[in-house]
């Protein structure tokens, strides 16, 4: 299986001009010259014969620099057989049966195999494990791409034994040459619309190094002007970046936008916006377990105890999600949305700690008080660890309203209930916070 498919000429003419225009050569590859340099790994891999042992490699890099143009090179120009496999999509029965193709492949016809997987990053400790001994027994050559650090999101195992090689950001200067060829190139534009100067700084500029955005521009501003138009003018170019940016790019400034517009709904007690924006984000292919992290945060930080059964809820969804998976999964995120928006809010949570931390660092530590030090090692009694404490299990109310603050912040208060939900000054919390603060009685 490669990226492309000769026999389909009709499909690829009407693919996205980002797909037409993708490097047929490393001639073709626009600013990697340090990791395709003379002797690195990629460029042994690419040039490797077909039987020459080859080392995996883990290519991390932004969006848009050449991570997929790469493994694409390597289905044409390797001898191997070349195995696609999305993060987003794949599950460990689908490892392990590539691995087993591979294997037999191997065996049968002495013909190695170079397993693409995208979006690495999004793959489970599970799913990674299982590559573990087909890496290790050279059963395939693993190239896995990634736009986050894999440092954090690749396990060690697999890590240590691959090579890393990190794709630099494109220059403007890259993004310009990746446009100009395809407004050139037979694959492209072929030289039948101009584009003016104008346009094209416009491209490149809003582009953000990103060499996929620039084409999806440029063939979105193309499109709009039609066949036989003089040339693509500004404001074309304009209306294009626009239109293209209204699709959510989960790699991209969108991806920040749209996760920042879903909690903020959410905070503005919004479920309608709330449902939205969630839905937006998975139908594009967000990972739903990003979306199941960020809700348990917003749970304690946006809500906290005006609903504590909300940090539950979310809790739950996440071990919901990764244990069921998309599409069904979608559900669990919007039951847990739902209930998030329409809770009673509260930051008291977030402020308590907030100060607290700010406190700590300006140095506003102080000493345990004695009657709370660890009185159980020999010699502490003589220091008068532990005298007078008082243990709450022996007070009928089960509270012992001693000091526990260091004296310098004594008289802090960090924890400061709001009038809303569970917190509120007639719910039970602030009414248990303030019978907890009052002073013991005789």
């Amino acid at each position: 299986m490669t990226l492309f498919d000769d026999g389909l000429a009709g499909t690829r003419r009407s693919a996205p001009l980002a797909v037409r225009m993708r490097p047929q050569s490393l001639d073709e590859v626009v600013g990697q010259e340090e990791a395709l340099g003379a002797g690195s790994p990629l460029r042994t891999l690419l040039t490797a014969a077909a039987d020459a042992p080859v080392v995996s490699v883990i290519l991390w890099g932004p969006p848009g620099t050449g991570k997929t143009t790469l493994a694409s090179l390597l289905s044409s120009g390797s001898g191997r057989t070349f195995r696609e496999l999305s993060a987003v999509t794949a599950g460990v029965k689908d490892v392990r049966a590539v691995i087993e193709r591979a294997r037999d492949d191997l065996s049968m016809q002495g013909r190695g195999t170079v397993l693409f997987i995208d979006e690495v990053h999004r793959f489970s400790k599970s799913q990674q494990d299982a590559l573990l001994p087909a890496v290790e027994n050279g059963w395939v050559t693993l190239i896995a791409a990634t736009t986050e650090n894999p440092s954090f999101s690749v396990i060690a195992p697999l890590m240590s034994r691959s090579v890393l090689v990190r794709l630099s950001p494109l220059t403007d200067a890259h993004v310009e040459q990746v446009l100009r060829r395809a407004m050139t190139d037979a694959r492209g534009l072929d030289g039948t619309i101009d584009v003016q100067e104008e346009a094209l700084a416009h491209l490149v500029r809003t582009a953000n190094g990103d060499a996929r955005r620039a084409l999806t521009g440029l063939d979105a501003a193309a499109s709009s002007v039609g066949d036989g138009a003089a040339s693509i003018t500004l404001a074309d170019a304009e209306r294009a970046v626009q239109q293209a940016a209204l699709v959510y790019d989960k790699d991209g400034d969108q991806h920040y936008d749209v996760i920042s517009a879903f909690i903020k709904s959410v905070r503005g007690s919004d479920p309608d916006a709330a449902l939205h924006y969630l839905a937006r984000m998975l139908q594009a292919g967000e990972d739903p377990r990003f979306v199941a992290r960020r809700l348990m945060i917003l749970a304690s930080e946006d809500i906290g105890m005006a609903e504590p059964q909300v940090l539950q809820t979310a809790v739950a969804a996440a071990q919901a999600v990764a244990m069921v998976g998309m599409p069904e999964a979608q559900i669990i995120l919007a039951h847990a949305t739902v209930h998030a928006a329409i809770a009673p809010k509260s930051n008291a949570i977030v402020t308590g700690i907030s100060e607290a931390m700010a406190d700590v660092r300006a140095g506003g530590i102080g000493r345990v008080p004695a009657h709370l030090r660890d009185a159980h090692y020999p010699g502490a009694g003589a220091l008068g660890h532990g005298a007078d404490y008082v243990y709450p299990h022996d007070i009928a109310e089960g509270v012992a309203r001693q000091q526990y603050l260091p004296d310098e912040l004594v008289d802090r208060t960090y924890y400061r209930p709001t009038r809303h939900g569970a917190e509120a000054s007639w719910g039970d919390v602030a009414r248990r916070v303030e019978q907890l603060r009052s002073p013991q009685e005789d």
